[in-house]
């Protein structure tokens, strides 16, 4: 089971994964690439999800 600071690494380490996503998707969005935009959103979908099991895991301990 991972400790709370390894927790907490991964949650900040996928946060920021998460802003830099959100501004590649602003990127491709003002040039008009919708299939890659979709690909994007699924992946900010996907760590929206991861976070929120790391979070629980978080306030587990």
């Amino acid at each position: 089971m991972p400790t709370k600071g390894q927790l907490q690494q991964e949650i900040a380490e996928l946060k920021m994964d998460y802003i830099n996503l959100q501004g590649d998707m602003e990127k491709l969005e003002s040039v008009g690439h919708a299939e890659s935009v979709q690909k994007a959103l699924t992946r900010l979908e996907n760590m929206e999800a991861q976070l929120a099991e790391l979070n629980k895991q978080l306030a587990a301990l």
